[in-house]
């Protein structure tokens, strides 16, 4: 395998660990404006997988590791927009 396929992997690995560990230590105050910094950077890798889709040719594997980039970020988009929306709920007046 080459090098810089494995560093990606480890990389990416490393990356997942440690934006789980800091996002689990912030208080909830916090949780709405982290969610549209990451909606934002979500929407950068969508677009990204989007457009370098075409670009992978033959191999199966960087298609299907594309594919999954776009399904996660899909879905984190998806989560954060209904949790802001239900957040913004909270803050309606019952008049």
């Amino acid at each position: 395998m080459d090098i810089t396929f494995l560093l990606t992997i480890l990389v990416t690995f490393l990356a997942s660990f440690i934006g789980y560990e800091l996002i689990s230590k912030i208080p909830q105050t916090l949780h709405t404006p982290l969610m549209s910094g990451s909606n934002a950077i979500s929407g950068i890798t969508l677009i990204a997988a989007i457009l370098i889709y075409p670009e992978v040719g033959e191999s199966q594997l960087l298609k299907i590791i594309v594919l999954i980039a776009i399904a996660f970020a899909t879905l984190n988009i998806v989560g954060g927009f209904s949790v802001t929306g239900r957040i913004l709920e909270m803050f309606k007046r019952n008049d």
